[in-house]
């Protein structure tokens, strides 16, 4: 819902019409937008379930390292093919994409860590959980909006 409100407020007091914004060229780039970011994911969920299963580190380190991984393979295949930006620099989207994956980062690892600790969840249930919902309500809006933007 947050979604939604988001992508439908321009910031003038008035909706935005849906009919301009859901075209192909926008649906598609959506969609490229969630194979990369279920990439990125997989990669992710497989570095964590062989650090806290088969290497036995700690769940929050094994959060912390797999949700790296799975950010840079994000960030490279969304800056070349998802959002057509590689002519653009990349110092400037990496420091961008730098601060909206550390918000990811956050949510990602402290919300894994808080279910699993605090409420007993199970460790990949939490991290499938918790990755849908900052996926869907955090990551692609702003990396189409803020870091691949068109300068």
């Amino acid at each position: 819902m947050a979604v939604l409100f988001w992508e439908s407020w321009n910031g003038t007091g008035s909706y935005i019409n849906w009919s301009k914004i859901i075209n192909r060229s926008n649906v598609y780039t959506f969609l490229k937008a969630n194979i990369a970011s279920l990439s990125g994911s997989a990669l992710d969920f497989l570095i964590f379930a062989w650090l806290d299963r088969v290497v036995g580190i700690n769940v929050l380190m094994a959060a912390i390292v797999s949700n790296l991984c799975g950010g840079i393979l994000n960030f490279l295949m969304s800056r070349t093919w998802v959002f057509g930006a590689a002519k653009q620099r990349i110092d400037g989207q990496a420091v961008k994409y730098t601060l909206v994956w550390t918000g990811n980062f956050i949510l990602n690892t402290g919300g894994v860590y808080l279910l699993v600790t605090k409420w007993g969840v199970h460790d990949l249930i939490a991290k499938v959980s918790v990755a849908v919902l900052v996926g869907v309500s955090y990551n692609y809006l702003l990396q189409k909006r803020y870091v691949f933007a068109n300068n």
